[in-house]
Order: structure tokens, then sequence, then C-alpha cells
């Protein structure tokens, strides 16, 4: 054999191992690849369920407040002056009751807290017909007066102020109101906490007269 056909053969050979340690090395990195992308979603999908278990979901109080006033009082004592606030505040859970809770502290933070606690001890049962009250009523309170009338379906609640927060929170859709007298906001939730408290149902009025729902409302 001459010198030139052994030279082609030595690169023909060379050029064939060449491809084939290239393939090799190309099949090894993509399975390569391939383990390491099935493995990614796995790993993520872990540390998503570790994620989820650790969290704690709090459950929410049916419970709804609402700051109606906060006020800067004083009292004149025998040192000078001893300065104080006093909070508003209308406590529901839109489902028939609802109280109105005043209380005074030192800091704003105390007395809203003080005033919740003192509203949830005032609550009172509001008798609620097909989303508005059952029959006109006017509560009175110190100066202050508040008339109710019932309302059909999609008036909403037509009052503002104090009333507005008791009726909302109470879980009245319908009414009308009009404030009589006093402006003062703590006298216009309490009376309108009084007229809520003095509404009768229909089946307690049929009881007490002798009749039956039907008869009654006819």
């Amino acid at each position: 054999m001459s010198e030139e056909k052994l030279e082609t053969q030595v690169e023909e050979t060379v050029e064939t191992a060449a491809e084939e340690i290239v393939e090799a090395a190309v099949e090894e990195t993509t399975e390569a690849a391939e383990e390491v992308v099935t493995e990614l979603p796995a790993k993520k999908q872990r540390s998503r369920k570790k994620k989820v278990e650790t969290q704690e979901v709090k459950p929410e109080s049916e419970w709804k407040e609402q700051v109606v006033q906060i006020r800067r009082v004083t009292k004149v004592v025998k040192g000078g002056k001893k300065l104080s606030f006093r909070a508003i505040v209308i406590v529901g859970n839109q489902k028939g009751q609802v109280g109105v809770g005043c209380a005074k502290a030192s800091e704003v933070i105390i007395a809203i807290q003080k005033a919740i606690a003192d509203g949830r001890k005032n609550l009172i049962t509001v008798p609620i017909f097909k989303t508005t009250i059952p029959h006109p009523i006017t509560g009175r309170s110190g100066a202050g007066a508040v008339m109710l009338r019932p309302a059909s379906q999609g008036t909403g609640i037509i009052a503002g102020g104090a009333v507005r927060s008791v009726l909302e929170l109470a879980g009245i859709e319908n009414i009308l109101s009009k404030s009589l007298g006093s402006k003062s906001p703590l006298n216009a939730a309490n009376a309108t906490l009084e007229a809520l408290k003095s509404l009768r149902p229909f089946h307690e009025v049929a009881k007490k007269r002798g009749l039956t729902m039907a008869e009654l409302l006819n």
C-alpha cells in the first residue's frame, strides 16, 4: 500500500472515532439534563406542599365593629384637667343582633376595645321581616328621637350617621328613617336601638290576639 492510502485510512478512522465520542457525550448530557428537568418540578411540588401545610388559616369572626365617634373629653380635678378619649362603637353580626358600646380611656385604642366589650354586653335581637322591619316605630333616648318605617325591596337604607351604622350591622337592608331632635351620635344610636328593641314580630302579636298569621296579615 502506498503512503497516501495509509494516511487517508488513518484520517477516516480518526474522524469516525471522534464522531462516536461526540455522539456519546451528547447523549450523556441530554440524559443528565432530562433527569434534572424531571427532578425540578418534583422538588418544587414538595416545597409548595410544605408551604401549604405550614400556613394557618384563621377563622373570620362573624361580628363586625364600626367606630361612630371618638372625642377628647376633659375632667376638671384638683390638680388641673385630666384628658381622656371617649369612643362610641356599634357591634353587630348582620344577622339580627346589634349593640351600642360607649367607653372612656386615656388612649384611643384602649377606649375602642372597652367600647367593643361594652357593645357585646348590650346586644339585642331585631325581628327582621323580609329584609325590613315589621311595622313603623319611633324610638327616644334623651333629647334624641328616631323614626323608622318599613320599605319595599330595593329601597336600601335611607339613613345617615350613627342610625345607618346600627341598621347596617343589624342586618336590615331596606328601611326609611328620620332623625328627630338631638343630633348627637350617642343619642341617635341609643334611640335607634330603643326603636329596634320595641319592635314586635307578627307571630307574637297574632298569638296575643288569638289569631293565625293569615288572619292577621289579611
